[in-house]
């Protein structure tokens, strides 16, 4: 299939990877969206379980790690470093403990400020 990832005989599907990457996202202060979503609606569509509309992670496999493209907004007043560094911790933990394989890297772009309403 298309949209699964394949590491050590174990087929991810993307939307799962997605899945835990927007919900570790969630956790970090200064995160207002992962991918489409441009508020925490997308995220928290998923904790109710709905589902988030999300095009801003890629996923690919390198030497049997995974390495991530993160794509986000970040609330207006926030470090992007400091964001993106704790959205990096995050991720890889999420992604080591559920699905168990190690993260090679995970790059994060910043697409937009969101001021609070």
């Amino acid at each position: 299939m298309e949209n699964e990832i394949y590491v050590e005989g174990l087929g991810i599907s993307s939307s799962v990877i997605e899945t835990i990457v927007t919900l570790a996202a969630a956790e970090i202060d200064g995160v207002a969206g992962v991918g489409a979503t441009n508020t925490l609606s997308g995220i928290k569509a998923v904790l109710g379980g709905g589902h988030a509309v999300s095009t801003g992670t890629e996923v690919t496999v390198v030497d049997g790690a995974l390495a991530i493209g993160i794509r986000m907004q970040v609330y207006y007043g926030y470090r992007l470093k400091e964001v993106a560094a704790a959205v990096r911790e995050a991720v890889a933990d999420a992604i080591l403990s559920q699905v168990g394989v190690d993260v090679a890297s995970i790059d994060i772009v910043v697409d937009g400020i969101v001021f609070a309403e």
